[in-house]
């Protein structure tokens, strides 16, 4: 009978556990991806982007450690 608190059940196949290393790379792919996409975004409204950039560096401005 299967483990219900087990998450390889849970996915309904029988893959061993990640290892640190892959997960780590596929983190990295997606922080990866993220970045290329936020640069797309950024390139086609550059207005929004100017505005998000005025509104963290307002963030910053008035931050206290």
């Amino acid at each position: 009978m299967p483990d219900p608190e087990d998450p390889a059940d849970a996915r309904g196949d029988e893959r061993p556990p990640e290892t640190d290393v892959e997960r780590r790379r596929r983190r990295a792919q997606f922080l990866r991806e993220l970045h290329e996409a936020k640069a797309l975004r950024d390139r086609v409204q550059p207005r929004r982007a100017r505005a998000a950039r005025m509104r963290q560096a307002m963030r910053m401005r008035t931050f206290r450690w």
